[in-house]
């Protein structure tokens, strides 16, 4: 573990960048990513940790903090920031919370600024909260902000990978537990790679696909019971609710445990997305010949690349599975939420929908947040968008941190989802695909 003051790796991991002695807490969006985002801050010299998994002291300062018009995110992630901030011992002032932001209609873009608002008022000022984006020059990072912009983008491709592994194979285990250990495993071996590995970028890049390899094998080695029969769910929805299980009540693992396999947006998706937005912009205002635009430009090159190499070990196992990219899911939603008048996740919801069920998926799930604007549009348009996919089963599940009977609404849905199954005409993709050793 890397302590806070830094080190020379060959780059920028210096001890004068302005997060020298404070540790810096992640909210877990998805479990895997925020280890793997901490890891990549720790790359840097900088004592990265996740806030403490969530429970009702969670809810309970959530719900103190905020008036009732946030969204439950909004709550969930103030509730754990004020838990780190109540812990005996703890120093304010050598505090970072990060909180990132977003653009567009949902509230996720207030969450900074509510929250610097929320410790001024609580008496911590003196505790930071960090927001960086390109939009503000990645502010509050001072030299790190290079090394960081690679080395982030790197560590959520790789979340992402190993969280398709996790969700390919756990159904179909025929051990218990046993991809559960295999995820934990991975997550393990490219943490510590990364932080072992000087950050020079080909060095990095060469470490973390080494590591994916070794995953690669640990997933292939695991026993199977493959069935193609087994319904396959696209699960998208708010961001955040999608992914984190605390929020959404682990509905992920109940919709396994009631007899389907999920096909999960993850995070790139969104980043993808925010870089499509920022193009359109600057179509807009003609400036797509401008210093942003070739800062864009580079930037975009640098993340395909990167992302092409950490991919391409699991190009086989990912057959069937290929992530729609941003043009196409823009495209397939403009029918029902044309870009230029509609924003953020419901153009991805609505858009990835159509694309997976061409890929196969025999039905779709939103998870989103109670109020949420992106779910309730989303919910507006998916009777349409059912009627012109021959019937696909769409349901939109809400969330407020109230108990959820998950099991009777999936028996109901997974009923629905079988007679669709059987008079489909596109086939899902093979189930388990990676795994060696199957057990008929």
């Amino acid at each position: 573990m890397l302590s806070g003051s830094g080190r020379d790796n060959g780059t920028n991991g210096r001890g004068d960048h302005p997060l020298a002695g404070k540790i810096v807490y992640i909210p877990p969006m998805a479990y895997g990513s925020a280890r793997a985002f901490a890891a990549g801050f720790r790359a840097l010299g900088v004592d990265a940790r996740l806030t403490p998994a969530s429970g009702s002291r969670t809810t309970e300062l959530g719900a103190r903090h905020t008036s009732g018009d946030e969204c439950f995110p909004a709550k969930v992630t103030v509730g754990d920031f004020m838990r780190v901030l109540e812990t005996e011992g703890h120093d304010p002032a050598a505090t970072v919370f990060f909180m990132p932001t977003a653009d567009g209609p949902c509230r996720f873009g207030q969450y900074a600024p509510y929250l610097r608002g929320l410790l001024d008022q609580n008496g911590y000022p003196s505790t930071v909260v960090l927001s960086p984006s390109s939009r503000n020059a990645y502010a509050g990072l001072g030299s790190l902000a290079r090394p960081f912009v690679r080395t982030s983008w790197r560590m959520l491709v790789v979340a992402d990978i190993l969280q398709k592994l996790l969700l390919q194979h756990r159904p179909y285990e025929a051990v218990p537990g046993a991809t559960d250990k295999a995820f934990d495993e991975c997550l393990d071996d490219v943490c510590g790679a990364v932080e072992r590995a000087p950050t020079r970028p080909s060095t990095q890049l060469r470490a973390l696909r080494d590591a994916l390899i070794r995953c690669r094998a640990r997933f292939a080695g695991l026993r199977m019971r493959p069935d193609d029969t087994r319904p396959l769910i696209a699960v998208v929805g708010e961001i955040f609710c999608r992914l984190n299980t605390f929020s959404n009540q682990d509905a992920i693992r109940r919709i396994e445990q009631a007899g389907a396999e999920v096909w999960l947006a993850g995070i790139t998706e969104w980043v993808w997305y925010t870089i499509a937005e920022q193009y359109r912009k600057l179509r807009l205002r003609r400036r797509m010949l401008s210093a942003e635009a070739a800062g864009a430009w580079v930037r975009e090159r640098f993340q395909h690349h990167d992302e092409h190499v950490l991919f391409e070990p699991f190009k086989a196992c990912f057959a069937g599975y290929e992530e729609p990219g941003t043009a196409d899911v823009v495209r397939a939603a403009h029918p029902y939420l044309p870009v230029d008048g509609a924003l953020g996740e419901m153009v991805l919801n609505v858009g990835r929908s159509i694309r997976l069920a061409a890929a196969g998926v025999d039905g779709v799930i939103d998870l989103s947040p109670f109020t949420c604007m992106n779910g309730i549009v989303c919910e507006a348009v998916y009777p349409r968008v059912s009627r012109d996919l021959g019937g696909l089963p769409i349901r939109t599940m809400y969330f407020d941190g109230t108990p959820h009977d998950l099991e009777s609404d999936l028996g109901v849905y997974l009923d629905l989802v079988r007679s669709y199954q059987r008079r489909k005409a596109v086939a899902r993709p093979p189930a388990a695909p990676l795994a060696s050793r199957h057990l008929r």
